[in-house]
């Protein structure tokens, strides 16, 4: 049967209930993204005016130890940046799927559950990244920098 009856209101009123938390941790993971982007923006800053110092100027040698500490922390906030779309990809893809065996009227809870896990497995990463990026910041600063 390529097009089934329509799903009966109760049950799209049950999907939505279900897909209420996966839309919460998008709108989370959006947030997230934002704070990692600025991150990024302010290291990659912060890269391009220790590149702009002079090469003959003799704060450049004191300058250039700062520049791996800064491209460490740039890996770890693209990770992170990658780890989050990953896993709101997976959180769209969860509502789709959601959506789609409402429609067929499949049985979608066992697939969604480990899309949720998976997702929030990815979120984690992400959440890892940021804190070891921060460790690395604040270290920075502990040496004197």
């Amino acid at each position: 049967m390529l097009f089934p009856d329509t799903p009966s209101v109760e049950q799209l009123s049950q999907v939505i209930v279900q897909v209420t938390a996966p839309s919460f941790v998008l709108g989370a993971v959006a947030g997230f993204v934002s704070l990692l982007i600025a991150r990024m923006n302010r290291v990659s800053d912060r890269i391009q005016a220790l590149n702009a110092v002079l090469d003959g100027d003799g704060a450049r040698l004191r300058l250039d130890k700062d520049l791996p500490q800064l491209r460490r922390r740039a890996g770890l906030l693209n990770r992170a940046i990658l780890f989050s779309g990953t896993s709101a990809i997976l959180t769209c893809l969860l509502v789709i799927v959601a959506f789609i065996s409402a429609y067929y009227q499949l049985r979608h809870e066992y697939g969604v559950a480990v899309l949720f896990v998976i997702a929030l497995g990815f979120f984690t990463l992400a959440l890892i990244n940021l804190v070891r990026e921060i460790r690395v910041s604040v270290h920075e600063y502990d040496l004197g920098s």
